[in-house]
């Protein structure tokens, strides 16, 4: 049996370790209440919610 390889469009190991250094980058220096007030920031931004967080 012959397999074929196909051309990859997107690589989504690659986007998420670009995205892992960037936020590295970003927080490296940070202290512990400065990193939950950027993942505060950047969850408003998205509009998104913590996981596990109830709605009230």
């Amino acid at each position: 049996m012959k397999t074929t390889k196909k051309e990859k469009t997107f690589d989504a190991v690659k986007m998420m370790r670009e995205i892992r250094t960037k936020i590295s980058e970003e927080t490296q220096n940070m202290s512990f209440e400065q990193l939950k007030e950027y993942i505060k920031f950047k969850l408003a931004q998205k509009n998104a919610k913590l996981v596990g967080k109830k709605e009230h």
